[in-house]
């Protein structure tokens, strides 16, 4: 019996819409409120995944195989660490160099 290669971008696809589903079911089950933003957020990107296999257009805002842009990635971790209780991260300063007097 010969083995088929999976198919990388419905992989991504099923990847993406499992981890949209695990952060709104880690926020329910913690009671954590998400924001009017971040609910819309979970259901616009879900509903462009499985609309499209991609929630993004631009080629240069992800890898080509990935369903998440780079940055619905980085809110999507947000939303996460919301939702298990983690402690906002720091923000970082942008680095400025000193004027020389």
């Amino acid at each position: 019996m010969k083995r088929t290669v999976p198919d990388r971008k419905a992989q991504a696809k099923r990847s993406a819409l499992n981890a949209l589903k695990r952060a709104q079911r880690m926020a329910e089950r913690a009671g954590v409120k998400l924001s009017d933003w971040e609910g819309e957020f979970l259901g616009s990107v879900a509903d462009r995944v499985k609309t499209y296999g991609r929630a993004f257009g631009d080629p240069e805002k992800g890898a080509a195989g990935e369903a998440l842009s780079a940055l619905q990635h980085v809110k999507l971790k947000e939303i996460v660490a919301k939702a298990k209780g983690e402690p906002k991260a720091l923000k970082r300063r942008p680095f400025r160099r000193k004027p020389k007097a």
